[in-house]
């Protein structure tokens, strides 16, 4: 033993408890001899726990086995979790909890240092806040939501939109963001509380990744037009480019033709000469040709090179590809070191579209027509309130706005410290949602205005939602606002910042379910990030061709859609029947400190399952085949997009099937169902001191991995190479560790190995001998 080990073997005054004290009784009487421990100690509550440094002095291969006994007995501490640090000793699974320094204060939160070192923590007080509102606040938020309130009944709309905000939004909202601050774990394997269940977090994982392949190619768009806004004209402000067609609405004016020759099919003459269109109306139904603005032609004909449907899908596009790959690259130089990179960057991601959206705002109010625009936008139709699609809009808006069930938010909020104010933190960020889509409505709908009073038309024949709206309506308004360039500049990089929370939150997610399931390749997490950013940035290439447009809309539909209702529903369901939601709302007591209101338990036991399960069986019931615009899927392309959503959302049968097969602590089916929807030992706070003041449950194990560093063997102790291959064990010192309901018939002559040992347990017995 070194010197600095002797010096640490000594006795303090601040030990918890010393040689000869006589709150420790002799519990070494009749034990059954349990190898590689000479003085072994029942752990008969859950309370108790045992010194490492048996375990290190056992492990010296120079000592012979029948002398190998400490200097003092094997002791355990009557105070819960209390456990005197032994220098060089390293415990994987809880690797900050003998490290961390305790406070007088014990919710004092310290930021700069890392309370959980192993997995790392917000290094600000206002990263978590801002990356959570930037991930809520997305383009939807933009260029959803102002369409849905004017199609919905105006100001009326506001009504249905936060009432569903309050009885499934913030609720949702909340109790995904305690699940992840509570148990320090992502959306892999937060679902310790019950394993059954683990398929709902691989869902989540999987549409978090179908998700950030498309939204990043909206970003590339984006990344277009801001590079092509650098100029002295856009090029989409005229008709006389190689793009453009002979129905390019500049070369098809509207005119009064009050000295013309009007013709029946609404075109004027004038001296024999074509001057313009007097009724579009009458020359589209003649012709069956319609005018087209610049602004959309440059779309479809330049941007995206738009083919005919799915059927012509065509090569990538040389232009949209280097887009794409630069918008992949931003992402991987935010992400390079996780949370503490994308900490950071969100503090101008998450602020500069507000900052634009203010100027846009002052700017639109301006403009001649924007009172027109705004009056369609708030005025109400009380008479809409009685329509349920007004309801089951303002529900999907609300549910996908705040970016429930995604993964995200357990994401996120599993780097907090463990007493974070989160309650404070939901309500921040679903307010600063909501009124983020109220204002965004009133700077869009002012361009609207001033583009209906621009074309002659009324404000419902340009008011459009989606990609439309920030690629063809908007771009077409900037084109008479003095210096043009300056205001797309402005706002495709608004665009760009709204959209890179989002992406940051749902790469950070995958990442995040990568790292927790593997962690021996934490270390290597630039690695992984990067073989992520490579893989999806491959897997988008289809994106870029002329077909990639149709594409993106179906994955939108599919992957994205319904199926995050089904895992919301699965979500709510776990925690509040599963897991026991007064349980839940005493682990969420636990971290805040006070007692939740009653609201919260109405709204996750009847409220919010209830209204997932009224939208689920309205988004069937109104279901429609795919279109976008004039174009309607084919029947195959309906079923690729069934395909793809039926990929994430079977990840939860099949998850529960196999963990089914593969429990075999039960013979019978519904005893194994009943074991796997039971807390593990390991569930709970990653932290020993936090795990402490988890008083309220029975048999609740402190510390369950320093447990395990109690039971060491001769076979690890003197044979290093049989170590590494089997575990020889007896059944007492197995039952030991498991629970009742673990507890198996292990005989003297079987054998297994360390990797089966530590499926069983959950921990790696490796880490410890």
């Amino acid at each position: 033993m070194s010197s600095e080990d002797e010096h640490d073997d000594k006795w303090t005054d601040d030990d918890d408890v010393k040689p000869g004290d006589d709150r420790i009784p002799n519990r070494t009487a009749n034990l059954p001899d349990l190898v590689g421990i000479d003085n072994p100690v029942i752990l008969s509550g859950r309370h108790r726990s045992v010194s490492n440094d048996t375990v290190n002095e056992a492990d010296s291969e120079s000592t012979p086995v029948n002398s190998r006994r400490n200097s003092r007995d094997i002791i355990t501490s009557m105070d819960p979790g209390v456990y005197r640090p032994k220098r060089g000793y390293s415990r994987t699974p809880s690797r900050g909890t003998m490290m961390t320094e305790e406070t007088t204060d014990s919710r004092k939160q310290i930021f700069g240092v890392d309370e959980n070192e192993e997995r790392g923590n917000w290094s600000g007080r206002f990263d978590f806040l801002l990356s959570l509102l930037g991930y809520a606040v997305g383009l939807g938020n933009v260029w959803r939501f102002p369409y849905l309130c004017y199609r919905n009944g105006g100001g009326a709309f506001l009504i249905p939109f936060v009432v569903m905000m309050v009885i499934i939004g913030v609720p949702l909202f909340f109790m995904e963001a305690c699940l992840g601050q509570f148990c320090s774990s992502g959306p892999m394997t937060c679902w310790r509380f019950a394993p059954l269940f683990k398929g709902v977090g691989i869902a989540m994982v999987i549409v978090s990744a179908g998700t950030s392949m498309y939204y990043n190619m909206i970003l590339a768009w984006a990344y277009f037009y801001m590079f092509a806004s650098f100029t002295s004209e856009l090029p989409w402000q005229g008709c006389n480019n190689f793009w453009n067609s002979k129905d390019c609405s500049l070369k098809l004016p509207l005119v009064k033709c009050g000295e013309g020759e009007k013709l029946l099919n609404g075109t004027c003459l004038v001296n024999g000469l074509f001057k313009g269109l007097w009724n579009d109306s009458l020359f589209t139904n003649a012709t069956g040709r319609k005018r087209i603005s610049p602004a959309e032609e440059y779309f479809n004909n330049r941007a995206l090179g738009l083919s005919s449907g799915l059927e012509e899908f065509g090569q990538p596009r040389w232009e949209l590809v280097l887009c794409l790959l630069l918008a992949w690259f931003v992402c991987f130089l935010c992400l390079i070191k996780g949370i503490k990179t994308t900490g950071k960057v969100v503090y101008f991601t998450a602020i500069f579209p507000y900052v634009v959206l203010i100027i846009l705002f002052f700017r639109g109010v301006t403009l001649d027509g924007a009172g027109k625009g705004v009056y369609y936008y708030i005025v109400p139709e009380w008479g809409r309130l009685l329509d349920a699609r007004v309801w089951k809009d303002a529900a999907v808006q609300i549910f996908f706005s705040m970016s429930i069930a995604g993964g995200g938010l357990v994401t996120l909020s599993s780097y907090n410290r463990f007493h974070n104010n989160i309650l404070k933190d939901s309500v921040i960020v679903s307010l600063g949602d909501t009124l983020t889509c109220i204002f965004a409505g009133f700077v869009i709908f002012s361009y609207l205005g001033f583009m209906a009073d621009k074309l002659n038309v009324e404000v419902k024949d340009v008011a459009k939602d989606g990609a439309g709206l920030a690629f063809v309506v908007y771009p077409e308004a900037v084109t008479s606002l003095p210096p043009p360039p300056l205001w797309s500049i402005l706002f495709f990089f608004m665009l760009i910042t709204l959209g890179l929370d989002s992406q940051f939150a749902m790469l950070e997610t995958v990442l995040t379910g990568v790292l927790d399931q593997f962690p021996h390749l934490r270390p290597k997490k630039t690695l992984v990030i990067m073989c992520i950013c490579i893989c999806f940035f491959l897997l988008g290439l289809p994106l870029t061709a002329p077909g990639g447009m149709y594409l993106l809309q179906l994955m939108d539909n599919y992957v994205g859609g319904w199926t995050l209702l089904i895992i919301g529903l699965f979500e709510n369901i776990c925690v509040a029947y599963v897991y026991g939601v007064n349980r839940f709302l005493k682990d969420i007591e636990t971290m805040l400190g006070f007692r939740m209101i009653m609201w919260w338990k109405i709204c996750w036991w009847v409220i919010s399952p209830l209204t997932l399960v009224a939208l689920f069986i309205f988004t069937f019931v109104d279901y429609s085949p795919s279109e976008y615009g004039d174009y309607k899927y084919p029947g195959w392309a309906d079923a690729l997009g069934w395909v793809m959503a039926f990929l994430s959302v079977l990840a939860i049968p099949i998850t529960m099937l196999y963990k089914i097969s593969r429990e075999d602590d039960e013979d019978s089916f519904v005893e194994k169902i009943k074991l796997l929807v039971t807390p593990t030992r390991e569930w709970g706070p990653a932290l020993v001191k936090h795990r402490r003041l988890v008083t309220y449950v029975e048999g609740w194990v402190v510390d369950p991995w320093e447990e395990l560093a109690t039971y060491v063997n001769k076979a690890f102790a003197s044979d290093k190479t049989k170590s590494q291959s089997t575990l020889w064990t007896s059944e007492p010192v197995i039952s030991s560790y498991f629970s009742p309901r673990r507890k198996k018939d292990f005989s003297d002559t079987e054998s297994y190995t360390a990797t089966e040992a530590s499926e069983r347990t959950g921990v790696s017995f490796e880490s410890y001998v």
